[in-house]
């Protein structure tokens, strides 16, 4: 297959409209529309896979394994390597693409591009890296040898707003481990998953190593992977409560899992901070992907000396922000990802409003086609509204205000989330003894973005189980093997 492409195709949905991609071969369908959340109109439709086709992604994937799991590390990461190197000759187009079918700014869509294609790197370098150990027991009886083998197939659930990110943070350590996987990215967004097995397929990936099916039965389609012997592990991107139900399914068959669940960041400001940093912070905390990531700040602390100016400068800038469809250049902030989403948020903010929270700018969702909120500023909020506990997933920053460190760090920890948090102060040792107490798997200092391929991405709580990225994310991947050697 000729790897140089025009720019047109890899950036055209009807080129990743074939269908299912089982055991290297591209199958037609159709079944799921895939909406342009800019307009609400139609740009394709995918391939509906019902059970036997997931059936048959596990059967590719274990025809698969034996090969794959017997490549030399070195050989796994030539391929990951080039997959990273394919991503990044082809970034336009995909950023393109994942605009179309998310509805992100082409900005937030080139950054994720980038980060996405991380992790192919990263992972291309922790193949020839996996770990072993060799120690005597202490009582001189035999020598402990552990070594660290694939765990087995894996089946793969990403989310619709991060549809590159979330397939490679997963595809990539799986790979470098070792293992077969089975891709099921969500029905919003499944152009990018396509468009992404392509490129595995330019750069050398085996056929059945990576299937990609789409369906509109999720919950069927995945018990019966995991009710089948031959899968070892669930990696899964998504809500909680889903998480849960998934959970439940893989307890069955004791089916090793990897959760990355919801979260309810807190953004904490003290008076010493440095206040523009500080602002600079929220603005990407808040607005990456228009504010719907997980890691996004949901709740803004702002101590009481620094609140007001914090207020008034959030709201200038959140009310300046360009709206409009992902793929125009000048957007700063594009649409939500469905008129179900706008909702959501519209319900949220207006239930803070009856509680006495007031609106700084924005509040109400854009009339007109497409599903379009405003980058949102709330001000005092009352800490009993349903917008300080549920994930809100959209441009809105609800401020609340706070006197002492242990008044920030209730509220805080009044949550059942734990996935990331951020703290603004100039005084390090306080940021550090603050962020010791807060419960969360990731914390920001004096920075509003935190996810880097080289660091290890979870949560506590109700947030998740297990880490991915980092020098840990390959692990999840592994089963450790111990030898008891008599020498």
């Amino acid at each position: 297959m000729n790897i140089e492409r025009s720019i047109s195709n890899y950036a055209d949905p009807t080129l990743h409209a074939h269908g299912l991609y089982i055991g290297g071969r591209w199958e037609q369908g159709t079944g799921i529309p895939v909406i342009d959340p800019a307009t609400g109109d139609v740009l394709v439709e995918v391939a509906d896979a019902d059970v036997s086709d997931a059936m048959r992604a596990v059967d590719a994937a274990e025809q698969a394994a034996a090969g794959w799991r017997a490549t030399p590390a070195r050989q796994r990461a030539e391929i990951l390597r080039r997959w990273f190197e394919l991503m990044t000759r082809h970034a336009d187009e995909l950023a393109h693409l994942i605009s179309l079918e998310n509805g992100k700014a082409l900005t937030d869509a080139r950054g994720e591009v980038a980060y996405a294609a991380e992790f192919f790197r990263w992972y291309s370098e922790e193949a020839a890296r996996i770990p072993g150990e060799h120690r005597h027991t202490p009582s001189g009886s035999h020598n402990i040898l552990v070594d660290h083998e694939p765990i087995g197939i894996a089946v793969l659930i990403t989310p619709w707003n991060f549809p590159a990110a979330m397939a490679t943070r997963k595809i990539g350590p799986a790979l470098a481990a070792g293992c077969t996987v089975i891709l099921k990215p969500a029905s919003e967004t499944p152009l990018t998953a396509y468009a992404m097995a392509r490129l595995g397929e330019e750069a050398g990936v085996p056929a059945g190593v990576v299937n990609v099916i789409t369906t509109t039965n999720p919950g069927g389609v995945t018990s019966l992977m995991l009710a089948d012997p031959r899968v070892r592990k669930l990696s899964f991107t998504g809500s909680t409560g889903v998480g849960r139900v998934l959970l439940a399914e893989a307890a069955k068959s004791v089916v090793s899992c990897s959760m990355e669940l919801g979260g309810n960041a807190p953004f904490i400001v003290f008076d010493d901070a440095d206040l523009n940093a500080a602002l600079d912070g929220a603005m990407v905390a808040k607005m990456r992907n228009a504010g719907e990531a997980c890691t996004a700040a949901n709740r803004f602390y702002v101590q009481s000396g620094i609140h007001d100016a914090f207020v008034a400068g959030l709201t200038e800038r959140m009310a300046t922000l360009k709206i409009g469809p992902g793929t125009e250049p000048a957007t700063q902030c594009g649409p939500m990802i469905t008129k179900k989403a706008v909702q959501k948020i519209d319900q949220l903010v207006s239930d803070a409003v009856e509680r006495g929270a007031r609106v700084q700018t924005g509040g109400a969702p854009l009339p007109g086609s497409g599903y379009y909120y405003p980058p949102t500023v709330l001000d005092n909020v009352p800490v009993d509204a349903s917008i300080a506990h549920e994930e809100i997933f959209g441009p809105v920053a609800p401020v609340y205000k706070f006197e002492t460190e242990d008044e920030a760090v209730k509220l805080a920890n009044n949550t059942e989330y734990g996935l990331a948090a951020y703290i603004y102060s100039q005084d390090l040792k306080r940021a550090m003894r603050v962020g010791k107490r807060i419960e969360t798997g990731m914390l920001g200092i004096n920075r509003g973005l935190m996810s880097d391929p080289a660091a290890p991405f979870g949560g506590v709580k109700q947030s998740g189980l297990g880490r991915e990225g980092g020098v840990t994310g390959i692990l999840e991947f592994m089963e450790a093997k111990y030898y008891a050697v008599e020498f």
